[in-house]
């Protein structure tokens, strides 16, 4: 079992810039994927930065060029460094970690999600 805790999220206005963290506890020995979601009112989850335990990265082409997702392995801590905000922006962003690349499989852990609201 792993758990996930978010933080990080508020309330900034357009071009500012937030940190999300993401803390994982638990059964964090295996090699996992980590990565971002969000998901605006009304609107399908939606993909933004992955990063394999090997330090590969791969971003959504909405947020690349502005967001940087990294890990720390000793704090067992993924962040998601996001600058220029845009009110696009705003959603709940989601911490989580699989075992798979795509992030999304039945083993997949979730975090509770931190509200990201960018203001124009």
């Amino acid at each position: 079992q792993v758990q996930l805790v978010e933080s990080g999220g508020g309330l900034v206005q357009a071009g500012g810039s937030l940190r999300l963290s993401c803390a994982a506890s638990g059964r964090t020995s295996r090699q996992y994927y980590m990565g971002w979601f969000r998901q605006a009112p009304g609107k399908e989850r939606e993909f933004v930065a992955r990063i394999s335990w090997s330090g590969v990265t791969a971003y959504a082409g909405s947020v690349k060029g502005r967001f940087t997702i990294s890990s720390d392995s000793a704090k067992n801590t993924m962040y998601l460094q996001m600058n220029s905000l845009k009110p696009e922006d705003t959603a709940v962003y989601y911490c989580v970690a699989d075992t798979t690349m795509r992030l999304t499989s039945a083993s997949s852990y979730w975090g509770q999600g931190t509200q990201v609201t960018v203001s124009s």
